[in-house]
C-alpha cells in the first residue's frame, strides 16, 4: 500500500473538487483552498463586472467570474457528468429540461457532486493562495495562504501541490500595433467603448456594442 501523503489542492473548481475527490480515495490527507466562498469556479455566475472593462488596471476591482446571464453549456447533458456520477437526465430536471443545460444547473450538479463526494469537508473557503515554493526537503512545498478576514499570511507544509486555479479572470488583451496598449484600449468610438468579453455577462446589455 502506498504511504498517505499531506496534499494541498489549490481551487475549488471542477479540476480541484475531482483532483481531490481521487486523492482521497487513495487515502490522502487533503486541504483544497478556495478564494470563494463556495465551489464551482467559473461557474459561479456573478452580475457584477471587474472596475476596469479591459482589465489593464491592476489596482481594479477583481471579479472572479466570466459568464454572462443567458450562458449555456456547448456540450449535451450525457458529456456533462463523470464517469460514476453522472450529469441528471431531462425526465429528472425540474424547470429547464433542454439537452444543453444553463450555468446555474451545472452550478448545482457541481455543488452536489462535492457533497456527495466527501470533497465539501476538506474545502477551506475565502482562503486565497498568494505563493507556493519548494520547501527545506525535496519532498515539501510551503504553501502561502490568508484569508479576507485576516491580512497576515499563515504559511503550512504540504508533501504535494495540485494548482486547479483555473486561466479565466485574467483577460488576454491583443497588443495593436501603433497604438499605446492603454490609448488603443480605452478608445471610445461611435458604436460605444470597447470592452473585453470577460465583462460582456448579459447580452441585452451589450448586444449594440
Amino acid at each position: 500500500m502506498s504511504r498517505s501523503c499531506k496534499v494541498a489542492v489549490i481551487g475549488a473548481g471542477v479540476s480541484g473538487l475531482v483532483a481531490c475527490r481521487e486523492l482521497l480515495r487513495e487515502r490522502h490527507r487533503v486541504v483544497v483552498f478556495e478564494k470563494a466562498d463556495r465551489v464551482g469556479g467559473t461557474w459561479v455566475y456573478d452580475p457584477e463586472t471587474d472596475s476596469d472593462p479591459v482589465g489593464l488596471d491592476p489596482a481594479r476591482q477583481v471579479v472572479h467570474g466570466s459568464l454572462y446571464a443567458s450562458l449555456r453549456t456547448n456540450l449535451p447533458r450525457p458529456l456533462m457528468g463523470f464517469r460514476d456520477y453522472p450529469f441528471p437526465e431531462p425526465a429528472k430536471t425540474p424547470g429547464d429540461r433542454r439537452a444543453f443545460p444553463g450555468h446555474a444547473e451545472v452550478l448545482r450538479f457541481i455543488e452536489a457532486f462535492a457533497r456527495d463526494s466527501g470533497v465539501l469537508e476538506v474545502v477551506r473557503f475565502r482562503a486565497e493562495v498568494v505563493r507556493v515554493a519548494m520547501g527545506r526537503r525535496k519532498d515539501e512545498w510551503v504553501v502561502e495562504w490568508r484569508t479576507e478576514a485576516e491580512a497576515e499570511v499563515e504559511k503550512e507544509e504540504f508533501e504535494a501541490v495540485v494548482v486547479c486555479n483555473g486561466h479565466h479572470t485574467e483577460p488576454t488583451v491583443p497588443t495593436i500595433a501603433g497604438e499605446p496598449l492603454t490609448t488603443s484600449w480605452h478608445l471610445r468610438t461611435m458604436a460605444g467603448q470597447i470592452s473585453h468579453l470577460l465583462v460582456i455577462l448579459a447580452v441585452s446589455r451589450n448586444q449594440e456594442k
